[in-house]
């Protein structure tokens, strides 16, 4: 009667085993669902970041390409700006050197009509002079010659005259036309000086504001690769701290698992070769324990015919803890569960 009460015990303490072990596989699977599901967020997040980061990365090299195109657009335009202001220099110089020649040749100008005023002024006394005193003719020359070399004196002095009148005249058309070439020169030259200059001047600032443009341009670039940087960095931040939720998450899982293993293990293992509920259901874990109306024996109640069969020698419940554990541990890899009733 005190066997069937204990035996009722067993059985009932082996379905609140049997409750457990179904616990034991909701607490194992239940709990690394909810932390899966928070992982898997997490990850979602990850996944999304990092496809923003490498988006952000390759706009990131971009900019940066731009920016060292812009700098190298700028150094060639102040390169540039250089050069022009160099030629600028050499044309001012060449502009001043063509003023100096201007106001010498102006100077000579002034001297040669100088000259020429006086030539006209002695050409206009000639002039006078003859149509005053008229020129002798041949035979009045002749005819108020004493003798022959007076003659041909004065002849000779009438060549002279004549010739210098000639001479006169065409000295005077040679320096206008001379002062007039001059002229004409200086100011085609000055005209060239003052075009070159102005040509030189607009192409420098035409480069100055190339240069300035991609000044700015390079500048606004490089505010936009840092704010990128920036962005990319906070970026990397965040996803360095979900990678650290993800794998405390994932660590809480195990723990959690490990530690609700453990627990259920108190009940389904201990020191027995099959689970423990199953053994106290059986017998308490009484190694001496005999069923008298089937003749199952031990702490794992085997019967005789099974025990035979497994090389058992005697009665189960009078073998040694070591061979009734040996044997059960046979009989659970051949048959499991199913050899036992509480199971």
């Amino acid at each position: 009667m005190a066997w069937a009460r204990i035996r009722s015990d067993l059985f009932a303490t082996g379905a609140a085993l049997a409750i457990l072990a179904a616990l034991r596989a909701a607490v194992l699977g239940l709990a690394p669902r909810a932390g899966a599901a928070d992982a898997a967020g997490l990850e979602g997040k990850l996944a999304g970041a990092r496809a923003e980061a490498g988006s952000l990365a390759a706009e990131l090299r971009q900019s940066r390409a731009e920016v060292a195109s812009a700098e190298s657009a700028a150094v060639a335009a102040e390169a540039r700006e250089a050069e022009l202001s160099g030629l600028l220099a050499a044309g001012q110089e060449r502009t001043a050197a063509l003023g100096r020649r201007v106001e010498r040749t102006r100077e000579r100008l002034v001297a040669e009509r100088a000259r020429l005023q006086r030539a006209r002024a002695a050409l206009a006394a000639r002039l006078v002079a003859i149509y005053e005193g008229g020129s002798p003719d041949s035979a009045s020359v002749i005819l108020g010659s004493g003798d022959f070399d007076e003659l041909a004196s004065v002849n000779h002095y009438l060549s002279l005259i004549s010739e210098s009148d000639g001479d006169l005249a065409d000295r005077i058309a040679a320096v206008r036309d001379e002062v007039a070439g001059d002229v004409e020169a200086v100011e085609a030259l000055e005209r060239e000086a003052v075009e070159h200059e102005a040509a030189l001047a607009a192409a420098r600032a035409e480069i100055g504001a190339a240069r300035a443009a991609a000044q700015a341009s390079a500048a606004e670039l490089r505010s936009a690769s840092a704010a990128r940087e920036a962005s990319l960095a906070d970026l990397r931040g965040k996803i360095d701290g979900w990678v650290e939720q993800v794998e405390a998450s994932r660590a809480a899982d195990a723990a959690s698992a490990a530690e609700a293993e453990a627990e259920v293990g108190r009940w389904l293992g201990g020191p027995y070769s099959i689970p423990t509920y199953i053994v106290m259901c059986e017998s308490g874990g009484d190694y001496g324990a005999l069923n008298a109306s089937s003749g199952a024996g031990g702490a794992y109640q085997i019967i005789p015919s099974t025990w035979e069969a497994y090389g058992g020698q005697g009665e189960p419940q009078n073998a040694p803890k070591a061979e009734q554990d040996r044997i059960a541990a046979e009989i659970w890899a051949d048959s499991g569960g199913g050899a036992w009733v509480c199971a």
